[in-house]
Formats: structure tokens, C-alpha cells, sequence
């Protein structure tokens, strides 16, 4: 049985840790850690976590940003598999981890991934959109097309051998590290055609509409067609359809 490393940033996430908390915990799939990388929380969320918690290592100190707090979960993991989801967020049901085991083992593949939910952050059971996602063909990020982050799981090795988040691409680092993992380097991936994590509403990348421009001009970039407009006006008009979709499905 492969081992699966869990890797949650936390920074003052008292409010929601404990679903995260439960989600892993109630999984069927048993062979996993869970590693909390903290932010000097100054809240309880540190005490909720070591009570709540099931095969837990935590690190509470100050990092650069979600996305160098992933870094050092990476860097701090014993699993041959490795999982992303943030704090606020949860798995879908109790055999997310026992299926996507079950990929890894039966396939020739390095990254597994599903689809993704959207709740509303004090109400779950209201859906704000459904994202559902589709197996990688070629050229699809240019395309408007990504795989949900929070479902995309990786082998290790593959950060080993292609490196971890860029931590000068603001929210724009789980995009380049996908693009770079599936796109430039034609890693093998499967999708699993499964709810797989569920997201609240109001996160650090989707509540911020200065962010969300800066964000799209950095993706143009990491595409390399900023200066070709008619790449611009495909990429720009497929990521509008493939959101709108999102919002349809539910």
C-alpha cells in the first residue's frame, strides 16, 4: 500500500479545520499522514488540530505564503503520493483516498485527479458550482482548461524531479505547476471521474477581483502568448465557457 502525505496550510483556521480534520480522519484508506504546516496561528486552531488529529506532524512557524508552506510540507513528507487541500476545504466522502489509491496501483500514472465542488463558506450544503473536469489531452491549458488543484494528486518523485511551487507567481503557482507537470513534461495522469474535494467560497484566490486580473495576465504569461492576441482571445474566451459551465452543472 502506497503511502499518501496530506499537506494542509493553516493560519488562524479554528472556524473550518475540524471538517478538514473529520474528512481525513473518516477515511477508509488508512495508510496516510497528515501534515500541518502553520502560519503562527494565534487562534486555537493548533490546540483543535492536536485534539482532533489522526497520524498528525505539525510545523507552526512563519512561511512566505501558502504556496511556500506547501513547499515545506513537500519537503517534510514520507509518502509516495502527495495531496494538497487547504484548511477550509474537505474531502467529499470517506473513499477518496482507498479510489485514488486504487489508480495509482492498477495504472502506469504519476497524478491523479477529480472533480471539485463549491459550497458557500457558512452553508455547505449550498452549492455555488461544480467543477467538472475531463481527462488532459495536449495544448488544453492553452485552452482555458486546468485540472482542479485541490484534487490533483502526484506522486512524490515528480517534485522531486520537476521541482515544487514557484513562489514568484502569486496565485498563479498551482496553474504553472500543473502546466509544467502535465503540459511540458507529458507527465501521465489519470481522471478519476469523481467528486473528490469539496471548497468553500471566499478563498485567498477567488475573493479578490484585482487579484483574480493579476492572476489571468500571470497565466498569459506562463502560456508564453502575451503578445499573440488571437491566443489571447481563444484562452480568455474558453476559460469564460468552461467557468460558465460550472455554474450550469449544479
Amino acid at each position: 500500500m502506497m503511502k499518501i502525505s496530506i499537506i494542509t496550510a493553516t493560519y488562524n483556521s479554528q472556524n473550518f479545520i475540524t471538517t478538514n480534520l473529520n474528512s481525513i480522519n473518516n477515511q477508509t484508506y488508512k495508510n496516510f499522514e497528515h501534515i500541518i504546516v502553520d502560519n503562527n496561528s494565534q487562534d486555537k486552531t493548533l490546540e483543535i488540530i492536536k485534539n482532533n488529529g489522526k497520524n498528525i506532524k505539525i510545523i507552526s512557524e512563519k512561511d512566505n505564503g501558502i504556496y511556500d508552506a506547501f513547499n515545506k510540507g513537500i519537503d517534510l513528507s514520507k509518502g509516495e503520493i502527495i495531496s494538497i487541500i487547504n484548511s477550509d476545504d474537505y474531502f467529499a466522502d470517506e473513499k477518496v483516498l482507498e479510489e485514488v489509491s486504487k489508480i495509482f496501483a492498477n495504472y502506469d500514472v504519476d497524478i491523479v485527479y477529480g472533480d471539485l465542488k463549491y459550497v458557500k463558506r457558512e452553508n455547505l450544503n449550498k452549492i455555488v458550482r461544480y467543477w467538472k473536469s475531463k481527462p488532459y489531452v495536449s495544448n488544453s491549458f492553452q485552452n482555458g482548461w486546468a485540472p482542479p488543484h485541490p484534487t490533483f494528486f502526484v506522486k512524490k518523485k515528480i517534485y522531486e524531479n520537476l521541482g515544487k511551487y514557484k513562489l514568484n507567481l502569486g496565485n498563479s503557482a498551482d496553474f504553472e505547476l500543473m502546466f509544467r507537470f502535465l503540459e511540458k513534461n507529458n507527465i501521465k495522469s489519470f481522471y478519476l471521474n469523481k467528486l473528490l474535494v469539496i471548497m468553500r467560497t471566499g478563498g485567498v484566490s477567488n475573493n479578490n477581483y484585482f487579484e483574480i486580473i493579476k492572476q489571468n495576465i500571470t497565466l498569459l504569461d506562463i502560456l508564453n502568448i502575451r503578445n499573440n492576441t488571437p491566443k489571447i482571445i481563444k484562452f480568455c474566451l474558453f476559460k469564460i465557457f468552461n467557468r460558465l459551465k460550472q455554474f450550469i452543472q449544479i
